[in-house]
């Protein structure tokens, strides 16, 4: 019947018919891959944030190290960068604030704090500041860096008095090293070339 129908059907017609099932197939199909560039694009959306999340949470841990010296073992980052306490800090709250952490920045970490060389993991801990930020301390003193010291290696904020007492680097027990010394050399490192510690203690002292 349908047959028949058809080709009673003028060959103008039969042509209007048949392009009018192909252009509603056309936009069928638009329409289907329409919908699916739509759910790819957002499913990438949603994959992204849980990525960035995951990246950030990897990042801030704190190393800190040994390094040998004239004086003997002291404590340094994981850089190489030297460390020192203030005899100042009562107990591990600092006292360092203002422009003396400007001069003397303290050691401070975003994440885990962990120990490596001849340094003590039981003895490593944190305290907050009035900033919100957390410091890292060793054996109860508060880890400093010394802003004049130009990176790793470096130790020429030995014996300084500036603010009014004395700073020192660290030794491994927890103790100050209270001797003179300028360099540091690392596990497997040579020593940097020394810079001269009489120009870095007359700094310290014009900050007292």
């Amino acid at each position: 019947m349908k047959n028949s129908m058809w080709m009673r059907m003028s060959p103008v017609t039969r042509l209007a018919t048949g392009l009018g099932g192909a252009a509603a197939v056309a936009v069928l199909a638009a329409a289907c891959s329409s919908g699916g560039a739509s759910s790819s694009s957002t499913g990438a959306a949603a994959s992204s944030p849980a990525s960035g999340a995951a990246a950030s949470g990897s990042s801030g841990a704190t190393v800190i190290t040994t390094a040998t010296s004239s004086a003997g073992t002291v404590l340094t980052d994981g850089s190489g960068r030297a460390v020192y306490l203030w005899v100042k800090d009562t107990g591990d709250t600092s006292n360092c604030t203002g422009a003396c952490a400007g001069a003397w920045p303290p050691v401070t970490t975003t994440g885990t704090v962990t120990a490596s060389g001849g340094a003590s993991a039981s003895d490593l801990s944190t305290i907050t500041r009035s900033d919100g930020s957390k410091q890292v301390t060793y054996d109860g003193h508060p880890l400093y860096y010394f802003s004049g010291d130009s990176g790793p290696g470096m130790a020429s904020g030995q014996g300084s008095d500036g603010f009014g007492a004395k700073w020192w680097l660290v030794s491994p027990s927890g103790s100050d090293v209270t001797a003179s010394v300028s360099t540091l050399t690392a596990a497997g490192g040579p020593a940097p070339a020394s810079t001269g510690s009489s120009a870095s203690h007359s700094a310290g002292g014009s900050w007292s």
